[in-house]
């Protein structure tokens, strides 16, 4: 019986100026803007671009065409997700099945979050446990699942 051993680490990664990574993670093939903090037991995959003066919290997945702006906030637990099961099932093998996300800047998003293949414009906060199934492009607060407005921003303040 064949057996293959794969390890967690840090492969790959083009890291900005003054990078905070804490162990144990798995973080490969991605970018990371400086000034930027990443917790442990956080996987960020491969093509992910993450801006500057973020901040990634423990037990955080960032799966591949994921990107994110800069001045973030990723709270403990929030999943990314990229295959929306359109066949029924995983698209393992068709990867032109999956889709991407786009975070703005600004974002803060809670812990527990799942954001789905969306647009998130600047400005936003999603809620704890909230589930991003829909592009967000109004600044404000946004909660439930799904997701929705709670309350606009007046960024003029």
């Amino acid at each position: 019986m064949k057996h293959i051993t794969l390890h967690i680490g840090i492969r790959n990664v083009d890291f900005g100026e003054n990078v905070t990574v804490i162990e144990p993670s798995n973080i490969y093939g991605c970018k990371i803007g400086s000034n930027t903090f990443i917790g442990p037991f956080v996987e960020i995959q491969k093509g992910v671009v993450i801006g500057k003066k973020c901040k990634i919290q423990s037990h955080s997945f960032i799966c591949e065409l994921v990107t994110i702006g800069n001045n973030c906030f990723v709270g403990h637990g929030v999943m990314f997700v990229n295959d929306l099961f359109a066949t029924g099932g995983p698209a393992m093998e068709n990867k032109e099945l999956w889709r991407s996300t786009n975070i703005g800047n600004n974002v803060s998003i809670g812990s527990s979050a799942t954001i789905l293949p969306v647009n998130i414009c600047d400005d936003v906060v999603i809620g704890a446990g909230a589930v991003v199934t829909k592009n967000i492009d109004e600044p404000g607060i946004y909660a439930g699942n799904p997701a929705r407005l709670l309350r606009v921003f007046d960024l003029k303040k």
